[in-house]
């Protein structure tokens, strides 16, 4: 453990960057792929969803350290084909870490392990799809088949990939929106009328006051670090609202910048308030008095009375409800003193255009969308949505996770959809709802779901309660899991388990009509294209829409209205069928094509919101209180700096000071002393939620800058202690972010 760091980025950031790529992938290598990534004619970050510049992007590197080394993981020299499968057992490549697992190299080739093995061996495609086309056949009812979904999957992959599963019969198709932002989607709608953000880039440039809530960008979103600099250079504030003190709000360097490398470069958060797991209810409403308190005192000089009284619903009852707090209880509950509550509603106050940043910090608790819901009033109050510089930025975690919803990855399919689907594919999709992740969880502990699908991700790592889901995933008759590289995944499985091994967003993908590019979706709405320049590293690999092609040939034999080998000899064809079906695709090929890409419609942006009121709707958000007893903590899981989603790249949290472990947990110094413990101690971890011990063991104490009664915790290491009942309402997210634990010293 050492002092954290006072900056992000700047030549460290570089030099790890590329020491990453260099050793994965050679240096001629890693520097052709690098100098493609997230260029206009290059492909697409493997890594986050953060958007990239409409006008000029920089030639010599248009990513982030991150960045690279997801494409350094993809672009490996490193193999895993026959030999290692044969040489190492299920159960003894179980008692690798995640890390391991990961650095083992690119699957090359389809693997099977048959009912009683315990080895994976090489299987034909042709075998692969009849063997899981003939298990799905046989299944009693299409519902107990489950297709899971990655937010890597391209737009055209994920189009086919539920046309599929529709035809099939069934609206099983639970994806990683269901345990990430599912809580901003349900929020968003119900308060501004559609379930993604409304900013664009160029709104952080013009806007006056920055909120980052429960966000941690330096190391999850690096790229939009240079957007918060920009903002800064422009006269924005930034307010961060962050348990923990996280090193890539406070200062960042700019790797491109000479001044910043030389310098001290730009300090970022300019109010920063460390508020308690889950007090962001509580902090908000404290705002939103003083903002009310200031508007009373100077009437129409601080509210947008004309934007409330024209364009928003629930004014009244929203400021009815605000009058049942004090603010001296909402400080307490929140954790942050009045005198820092009063300079940021001061902020708020002066400034008219505010845009609103979050991420799982808001999204993974039981009140989740209500958190979510409580922002949108905070920005209502100013008018900022639907104007330039201000508005929404749910930052998204994956490449186009927010591009598969679109393209009709959902449990609960809108019937406006499902009717364009009925006509254009002539075929009747199932109308009732699906399972979604916990809830297919639940079906195959119950076995009643009996086929797991997995379009890429990692399920076992992502997912809460990981014993329980296990039992879960080893109760199906069959696992399948579309992957690039080994995971925890493939050995947690069914009793007949498959690997499918794809193509990656930096591989060329060679068909029939020639080279094809797929699209995606970032979180801001543009739709781009992006076209992998590496040379596979197995000629045994598919692409994921073959893949989804040649499983639907293998198994929808009632169906002929689809030509599934034409739509994949030439993605325009995908295209096409999707156009047909979503109206905002219209000329979709062609716009596609365009330097850039396109936006696609957005009402909030617009000022047009589509909500069952027609206007914005303010809402009555309850504050959420917890009352932990005496060596009860409240705990949220986070990532490391080395570390994507479940992908470790390697054992160090850089920018928390912590390196060479991952099974620590973050405590407050008096906490420590408080349980007779000191740094450095094991201590192990339990929950008990629901009547039910959850224990995850032998955890290094760290003693850190977060609240008292607070701990931080890595996933997937703590994931066993998120309950599977313990979910956001309304929209079904686990609550990662506020488990409550005890802590005691291991017995050695």
């Amino acid at each position: 453990v050492k002092e954290p760091p006072t900056f992000a980025a700047g030549f460290k950031g570089v030099t790890v960057a590329l020491d990453h790529a260099i050793k994965e992938m050679g240096t001629v290598k890693a520097m052709q792929a690098l100098i493609k990534l997230n260029q206009k004619n290059g492909f697409d970050c493997p890594g986050c969803a953060w958007p990239d510049p409409d006008d000029k992007r920089s030639l010599f590197a248009e990513y982030c350290e991150n960045g690279a080394k997801a494409v350094a993981e993809e672009g490996t020299k490193k193999k895993t084909g026959p030999d290692f499968f044969a040489k190492y057992s299920i159960d003894e490549l179980g008692n690798w870490s995640d890390f391991e697992l990961g650095k083992s190299g690119r699957l090359i080739q389809p693997l099977v392990k048959y009912e009683n093995d315990n080895h994976y061996t090489p299987i034909s495609w042709d075998d692969a799809f009849k063997l899981i086309g003939d298990q799905l056949n046989a299944l009693p009812s299409p519902d107990d088949a489950i297709f899971y979904t990655s937010g890597r999957t391209s737009n055209e992959a994920a189009f086919l990939y539920q046309l599929f599963v529709r035809m099939f019969g069934t609206n099983n198709l639970p994806d990683c929106s269901n345990m990430c932002h599912e809580s901003s989607g349900v929020g968003l709608s119900e308060t501004l009328g559609i379930g993604k953000g409304s900013v664009k880039l160029e709104d952080f440039y013009q806007t006056e006051l920055i909120f980052v809530f429960g966000q941690n960008p330096g190391t999850n979103h690096p790229r939009m670090l240079s957007a918060l600099q920009k903002a800064k250079a422009n006269g924005a504030k930034i307010i961060t609202v962050n348990p923990l003190l996280e090193t890539g709000l406070l200062a960042f360097k700019h790797p491109q910048k000479v001044k910043d490398l030389l310098g001290g470069g730009t300090p970022l958060t300019d109010l920063y308030l460390q508020v308690k797991i889950n007090g962001d209810i509580a902090l908000i409403k404290a705002i939103a008095k003083l903002v009310l308190e200031a508007e009373k005192k100077n009437k129409g000089a601080v509210l947008d009375l004309d934007f409330i009284e024209n364009q928003t619903s629930g004014f009244d009852a929203f400021v009815s409800e605000l009058d049942n707090y004090l603010l001296e209880d909402l400080s307490e509950e929140c954790g942050i003193s009045m005198e820092q509550i009063k300079e940021a509603a001061q902020m708020v106050i002066e400034r008219k255009k505010i845009i609103a940043c979050w991420a799982m910090g808001l999204t993974q608790h039981e009140n989740g969308v209500n958190n979510i819901r409580e922002v949108v009033n905070l920005l209502l109050l100013k008018g900022s949505v639907g104007k330039p510089g201000a508005g929404t930025c749910p930052v998204r975690g994956h490449s186009n996770v927010q591009g598969d919803r679109t393209m009709g990855i959902w449990e609960k399919p809108k019937t406006a959809f499902l009717d364009k689907l009925e006509e254009v594919c002539g075929f009747e999709p199932p109308r009732h709802h699906g399972h979604n992740t916990v809830d297919a969880i639940k079906a195959m502990y119950e076995q009643k779901g009996k086929v797991f699908f997995a379009m890429g991700g990692n399920f076992i790592s992502a997912t809460p309660d990981t014993e329980y889901t296990a039992k879960a995933l080893q109760n199906c008759a069959m696992t399948v899991h579309v992957s690039t590289k080994l995971n925890r995944s493939h050995l947690i499985h069914g009793q007949t388990a498959l690997i499918l091994p794809c193509l990656g967003r930096t591989d060329t993908d060679n068909q029939k009509g020639g080279k094809q590019f797929v699209s995606v979706e970032n979180s801001m709405g543009v739709v781009h294209s992006s076209r992998g320049t590496r040379k596979p590293p197995s000629d045994k690999l598919l692409s994921e829409p073959a893949i989804v092609a040649e499983l639907a040939k293998a198994t929808l034999r009632k169906y002929d209205k689809i030509d599934w080998d034409h739509l994949v000899e030439n993605y325009d064809n995908i295209r096409i069928l999707i156009e047909k079906t979503i109206p905002a695709f219209k000329d979709y090929n062609k716009r596609v094509r365009q330097t850039g890409g396109f936006y696609l419609p957005n009402c909030a942006r617009e000022g047009n919101f589509q909500t069952v009121t027609n206007k914005a709707n303010f809402t009555v958000n309850p504050v959420n209180r917890h009352h932990l007893k005496e060596n009860q903590y409240m705990m949220m899981t986070i990532r490391s700096h080395d570390q994507f989603n479940t992908t470790i790249y390697a054992l160090n949290d850089r920018y928390r000071g912590i390196f060479n472990e991952r099974r620590v947990v973050l405590m407050h110094q008096k906490d420590i002393e408080r349980t007779n413990l000191k740094p450095g101690d094991t201590v192990d971890l339990f929950n008990y939620y629901g009547g039910t011990e959850r224990v995850a063991r032998t955890f290094v104490v760290v003693e850190y800058n977060i609240p008292e009664g607070c701990v931080a915790t890595y996933f997937p290491e703590a994931n066993p202690l998120v309950p599977i009942d313990k979910v956001a309402k309304r929209s079904h997210t686990p609550a990662s972010k506020s488990v409550i634990v005890e802590i005691r010293q291991s017995k050695l």
